[in-house]
C-alpha cells in the first residue's frame, strides 16, 4: 500500500472532526477549565494555564465548545471541553507561504521569516543499534529511539526522518535541537504549515507525519528568537 493513500485514509480519519489543529489557550485569569461535558455547569476535570498548547477538535454540534487534548510537562493526559471564547487557533496567525517542497526539503517565506525543512531516507541498519523494545504481554515493540518514544512508525522500520529545522525570524537564525526531531520517522514535507504571531513573534511550525495507526502531529514553537517547545500527539 503506498504512502499517498495511507495519508488519505488518516486524512479521512480526521475529517471525523472540523479542523482538528493545535490552538493556544487564552484565558485573562491566567488557566482555563477543562469541563467534562460541553456545559458552564458540567464538573471541572482538570485546568491547563494560558500559553499552553492543546489539539482542538471544533465541532458544529458543539456549538461554542471544542473539544481539547492536552499532555502536561508530567505527560499527564487531560481530555475535555473548553469554551471557544478561551482557545487560539494557531492557523489564524499569519501563514507563512511555503515556497517549495519534495520528500527531502520544504521551504518557507515570508517579509520577516523563513523556515527550512529539511528530512532523508533512515538508514535503519545503521541506527539500529539506537532502538530499545517494550514488552507488551506476549510481545515486544521496538518503541524507544536513544531513549526517547518513537513516533511514526507502530512498530514497523522507518522510513524517513529529520535532518534539521531551521528558522530565520527578522534576522535572527534559529535551529531546533537535534533531540527535539530524532525520534520523529515518517516525515510527510507536504503537510506541513508555519503560522507566525506577530505581536507576541513567535513562530509555529506544525506538521502530519506518519502512516496510518502511526500518523501524529508536532508543534514546535518559537518565541523571541529562542526555541521554547515542541508538543507531539496522536490526532485522533
Amino acid at each position: 500500500m503506498n504512502q499517498k493513500y495511507l495519508l488519505t485514509l488518516l486524512l479521512l480519519t480526521l475529517s471525523h472532526f472540523t479542523y482538528a489543529q493545535f490552538a493556544k489557550i487564552i484565558d485573562k485569569d491566567g488557566y482555563v477549565n477543562v469541563r467534562k461535558q460541553a456545559t458552564i455547569t458540567s464538573d471541572i476535570v482538570s485546568k491547563i494555564n494560558t500559553e499552553e498548547i492543546v489539539y482542538a477538535f471544533p465541532d458544529e454540534k458543539l456549538r461554542d465548545w471544542v473539544i481539547v487534548d492536552y499532555t502536561d510537562r508530567q505527560n499527564e493526559n487531560t481530555t475535555g471541553y473548553v469554551h471557544q471564547s478561551r482557545i487560539k487557533l494557531i492557523e489564524s496567525y499569519e501563514k507563512i507561504p511555503i515556497k517549495s517542497f519534495n520528500d527531502s526539503i520544504a521551504k518557507f517565506i515570508s517579509k520577516d521569516v523563513s523556515v527550512e525543512i529539511k528530512s532523508e531516507k533512515f538508514d535503519y541498519k545503521k541506527n539500529k543499534r539506537y532502538f530499545s523494545s517494550t514488552k507488551y504481554e506476549d510481545y515486544m515493540v521496538e518503541d524507544k529511539f536513544k531513549g526517547q518514544q518513537v513516533w511514526g512508525t507502530d512498530g514497523t522500520v522507518p522510513a524517513s526522518h529529520y535532518t534539521s529545522i531551521t528558522a530565520t525570524i527578522k534576522g535572527r537564525i534559529i535551529q531546533i535541537p537535534k533531540k527535539e526531531i530524532e525520534n520523529l520517522f515518517n516525515v510527510n514535507n507536504e503537510f506541513a504549515g508555519c503560522y507566525y504571531d506577530n505581536l507576541n513573534d513567535t513562530l509555529y511550525i506544525t506538521t502530519l507525519n506518519g502512516d496510518g495507526a502511526g500518523g501524529y502531529v508536532v508543534l514546535f514553537k518559537i518565541e523571541k528568537g529562542i526555541y521554547k517547545a515542541r508538543v507531539v500527539t496522536m490526532p485522533f
